[in-house]
């Protein structure tokens, strides 16, 4: 008989955490996090933890500067447009955690092989990258049925999984709407589940209601109703994102989470109602000055429209974690060419959601609204990336090198100091998974394109179409757009050639940017400037608060630029609540 789930108190919740747990939290970015059992549990004064998880984040800030974690197993760890996540690259620098850096569907196995209690699970070998090169919680074999190399990612179990949801029902079952992150395979990694949720709804009511994915009663160990239990992260449909007081909580080191007054909490939960159809651009536009009425480009529109024009009706793209540049080219192409396009948003949990204009308070609410499906990352990693489905996913990187391979891990400053990034995310397993290998970089300059990264935490290994056709994916091209020209990897070469130059750049000003030699494609160009019309549809349409800009401005300008489209946004959003 399955044991009987227990109604607690927050602390009571927080008590089933033990010293040297290996813990996971659940949510994602600023989605659903368990912020008011993660404050409980560091404030118990949990020492020794085994900190497991997608990406870091807040979470992990919190319990760092609890001086609560003695190891990371990780794939990324940012603070999303707020930069890097300072306690996390301080600890890395520093050597004073151990850390075990996985890639997302090395992880994602590891989950299932606890979930199945199995010893291990196999992947897809990510070629190219040289970050599992050292790695002990993988291995490289041949498959004993068909003799093909795979890699297999050890059994990832987790003592506790620490989750807040938007509903409980008084059977102990948990309901969880809108992207799922990994939430889905860590529930069934982890020995005990620890939920706090926003209420209690009667037994029966999932059952009516069918909006969410629901964990069974047999899964989950205790709950605690907490309403507001997420914030200053999101709980839709009960409340947005809080971007302003995280934008405040950022300014100092550990990062400090404040209490929101009760008017402006009330300002996000009715904001959470605003359907997308009423955040128009118009009622954006009231809140900026004049736009700009030039039809000379910026660099970021010459960005945005030569990476839209990459795709067309067949495209299925996906988004990461911070990537507005490539957002908005998605949404370019269908509103311009390519109707049909598929977009994964919220990494890949919401599927296809209806163009909109971009946001940062409303973005996962307006997707959540509007989505086709919603599910979890793992889901899609199965279900697309996997099978090579996905055409685009535009990432960026610290740095790339002549043979257009990518690191997002560490750098060594010209002082020689050890400089850490966030980590790769999924980009070492999606270089080869995705048709296409798209990538962009808004500051081209001999720092960021160099001779040989450091380390290549992601790149194309499976180049020519044979290769790749034998892995059951399928032949694709590399480029990377920037600034100053659009790049193409040679197949026959593995090098990078200039394929095209922007409009008022000159040759000698590329090759004075770039730490490698030029090398020009043979089918080398002109690059097409943006139409007086896709000028109007990014500046009018689609990004009118200017949020391109954020992947533009010097860290020192970014707080004034994020609080400027905030304000504008607020504003937008008190007009229309009232």
């Amino acid at each position: 008989m399955a044991r009987p789930v227990k109604f607690v108190s927050l602390s009571e919740l927080a008590a089933h955490v033990k010293d040297g747990d290996k813990l996971g939290v659940g949510g994602l970015h600023f989605s659903r996090l368990p912020i008011a059992l993660i404050k409980e549990v560091a404030g118990q004064g949990r020492k020794d933890l085994d900190y497991v998880t997608w990406g870091g984040g807040l979470a992990l800030e919190m319990l760092l500067a609890a001086d609560a974690v003695r190891k990371i197993a990780f794939c990324f760890s940012s603070l999303d447009i707020f930069g890097l996540a300072p306690l996390f690259r301080k600890a890395l620098e520093q050597g004073s955690v151990d850390a075990e850096e996985w890639n997302a569907l090395g992880m994602i196995q590891g989950f299932h092989a606890a979930e199945e209690n199995l010893p291990s699970m196999p992947f897809q070998i990510p070629f190219g990258s040289t970050m599992l090169d050292e790695a002990d919680f993988t291995a490289r074999f041949s498959d004993p049925l068909t003799g093909r190399d795979v890699m297999t990612a050890k059994a990832l179990d987790l003592d506790v999984l620490l989750l807040h949801a938007q509903r409980a029902d008084e059977a102990g079952n948990i309901e969880v709407q809108g992207a799922l992150g990994l939430d889905k395979s860590a529930v069934g990694a982890a020995r005990q589940v620890l939920a706090t949720v926003e209420e209690i709804v009667p037994a029966g009511t999932f059952q009516k209601d069918r909006r969410g994915k629901v964990f069974g009663h047999s899964f989950i160990t205790a709950i605690s109703e907490q309403p507001r239990g997420a914030y200053p992260a999101s709980c839709i449909p009960y409340y947005i994102t809080d971007y302003r007081a995280l934008m405040e909580g950022s300014q100092s080191i550990p990062f400090e989470i404040q209490s929101p007054e009760p008017r402006r909490f009330e300002f996000l939960q009715r904001a959470a109602q605003v359907s997308v159809e009423a955040l128009t651009p118009p009622v954006l536009l009231k809140q900026r000055e004049a736009l700009e009425a030039s039809l000379t480009p910026s660099a970021d529109e010459q960005m945005v429209v030569s990476l839209a024009r990459h795709y067309d009706n067949e495209s299925i793209c996906a988004a990461g974690a911070v990537s507005p540049l490539a957002i908005i080219s998605y949404f370019l192409a269908k509103k311009t060419h390519a109707p049909n396009l598929v977009t994964m948003m919220i990494s890949s949990g919401l599927v296809d959601p209806a163009v909109r204009p971009m946001l940062l308070l409303m973005a996962e609410s307006a997707d959540f609204e509007t989505a086709v499906f919603h599910c979890g990352g793992d889901d899609t990693y199965h279900w697309y990336y996997q099978r090579g489905l996905v055409t685009h996913e535009v990432v960026s990187a610290a740095q790339i090198d002549k043979h257009g391979r990518a690191n997002n891990i560490q750098l060594t400053s010209p002082s020689g100091r050890t400089v850490r990034l966030p980590g790769q995310g999924g980009m070492a397993d999606v270089a080869n998974l995705h048709q296409n290998f798209l990538m962009y970089i808004t500051r081209h300059s001999p720092l960021t394109f160099v001779e040989e990264v450091q380390i290549a935490s992601a790149a194309r290994g499976l180049v020519g179409d044979e290769e790749r056709r034998a892995e059951g994916l399928r032949p694709g091209y590399t480029r990377i757009v920037t600034d100053l020209c659009i790049f193409e990897l040679n197949k026959d070469s593995r090098l990078l050639e200039v394929l095209s130059i922007h409009p008022g750049v000159s040759e000698e000003e590329l090759a004075a940017a770039t730490g490698f030699e030029i090398i020009k494609s043979r089918d080398f160009h002109m690059t097409a400037p943006p139409s007086a019309e896709e000028l109007r549809m990014i500046r009018e349409q689609i990004d009118p608060l200017g949020i391109r800009g954020l992947e533009f401005v010097a860290s020192s300008e970014r707080g004034q630029l994020i609080d400027r489209i905030l304000t504008d946004e607020e504003n937008a959003l008190r007009e229309l609540i009232g």
